[in-house]
């Protein structure tokens, strides 16, 4: 690709899809500094701005199977134009709304409107740019996409203190249809080799593999969404008993890690790919530090608290790995239905833990308005319980070759050096492969 032309499409294809995904970032994760102002001024409970929060994750979830075929069948460009003036509207009605039914649904709207934010961009990236770079541009576009949960943070509170949140939201729905507009001027068509939907649907959901590291990047990214878009605010003040401004910056110290994270884990994902190895290690690797990082703050841990929110924040970015996985299961024009599939239940499970983690706080009566800390620790505790689960899913085909290789080592030991010489070309001949049910790819 020459100099001159990969600079065009970075301005005409890239930018415009990374500003779409910025603001579906800032509107995930606004309502984290936005929640007092909304239970003051509307009167909501824990339970229901939990779930005023996580039907953006429920409606993002339910469209990623029709956005993913829509994406493969007419392109990132007209989807995600149309899809982002919805957005405009939804934040509109956002900025108006008196009641809690508005307000849901107008959030709603906003869910819907930007379901498409991410695997567009990746579809255009996937469209116009070299397989290679793939996982590195990925990186890129959501360090870039992740600095809206920058701005939700100390930008926005400044915002806040001269002009309400309902001047906010209007603010931001002007800026998204004017994106959405940018789109559909501003990025050219692109040719797409169509494929049968049933079929494409059916080869991704019958995929083995897919069902082996689905549950465990779900359940550990779809946490961390939860937590940094909503929980971690109340747990900063009622646990560790921050006042707002040292919340708001905890909140901007958390959301600059998570936009480093995706560049951190673009590049690694790009130097792994090029030596051979698989982006699965990476993504094994992230789920222990986040299930540690967890388990610091619930056990209370003698550490700055700052240190374990920062790897939950950073979490949020491991989709850069997950879809660079997803890149090596599945053919490009499969792109938008297979990374669909992923994001159902990445938001899926995003809705539910933060739903049930309201429920959840329900449970333990309010002191001056502050839960107390075994209620955050059952509620953070459950999460883990099923990211641990997920990870020996995960884990299974690794364990079964790791006991085959131990065997062979110890058979290895135990015949004299000539034998044992023998026994080294047939182990490198046959027992590193994988049975065929256990995941052989991998």
């Amino acid at each position: 690709m020459q100099i001159s032309t990969a600079w065009r499409r970075i301005a005409r294809v890239f930018l415009p899809f990374a500003a779409g995904y910025y603001l579906s970032y800032l509107f995930r994760t606004i309502n984290a500094l936005i929640a007092s102002h909304l239970s003051s001024d509307t009167g909501l409970g824990t339970a229901d701005l939990g779930l005023l929060t996580s039907i953006y994750f429920l409606v993002f979830a339910a469209a990623q199977i029709p956005i993913g075929v829509l994406l493969d069948r007419f392109g990132p460009r007209r989807v995600q134009s149309v899809l982002l003036l919805l957005a405009a509207v939804g934040a509109g009605l956002f900025a108006v709304s008196t009641d809690f039914l508005s307000l849901l649904i107008a959030r709603a709207m906003i869910g819907l409107g930007v379901a498409a934010a991410l695997t567009a961009g990746l579809k255009s990236i996937v469209l116009w740019f070299p397989r290679e770079r793939v996982a590195l541009l990925n990186g890129y576009m959501i360090m870039l996409g992740s600095l809206g949960a920058v701005t939700a943070t100390a930008p926005v509170e400044h915002l806040l203190a001269w002009m309400g949140w309902r001047q906010l939201f209007e603010v931001l729905a002007a800026a998204t249809g004017a994106t959405a507009i940018l789109i559909y001027v501003v990025v050219p068509e692109r040719g797409i080799a169509l494929s049968t939907a049933s079929t494409s649907l059916s080869s991704v959901f019958s995929d083995r593999r897919f069902w082996r590291m689905a549950p465990l990047s779900a359940t550990c990214i779809g946490s961390s969404w939860s937590l940094q878009g909503l929980w971690a605010s109340p747990w900063l003040i009622e646990v560790e008993g921050f006042d707002r401004a040292s919340l708001v910056r905890r909140l901007f110290m958390m959301s600059v890690v998570l936009s480093g994270g995706a560049w951190l884990f673009g590049m690694a994902v790009h130097h792994i790919k090029r030596r051979g190895i698989g982006a699965e290690v990476i993504l094994a690797m992230v789920a222990v530090l986040f299930i540690a990082a967890e388990s610091a703050l619930i056990l209370r841990a003698p550490l700055p608290s700052i240190l374990p929110w920062s790897v939950v924040a950073i979490v949020g970015t491991a989709t850069v790995v997950s879809f660079a996985v997803i890149a090596d299961y599945f053919p490009p024009e499969l792109a938008g239905r297979a990374n669909g599939a992923l994001n159902v239940l990445h938001f899926g499970w995003a809705f539910l833990a933060q739903y049930a983690t309201g429920l959840i706080l329900e449970q333990w009566p309010a002191n001056d308005s502050h839960r107390s800390i075994q209620a955050y620790q059952v509620a953070f505790g459950l999460n883990v319980a099923l990211q641990v689960a997920a990870l020996v899913w995960f884990a299974l085909p690794w364990r079964r070759s790791f006991v085959s290789w131990m065997s062979s080592i110890l058979i290895f030991k135990s015949a004299d050096t000539s034998y044992a010489v023998e026994s080294v070309g047939l182990y490198e001949d046959s027992d590193i492969l994988l049975p065929a049910d256990d995941d052989a790819d991998w």
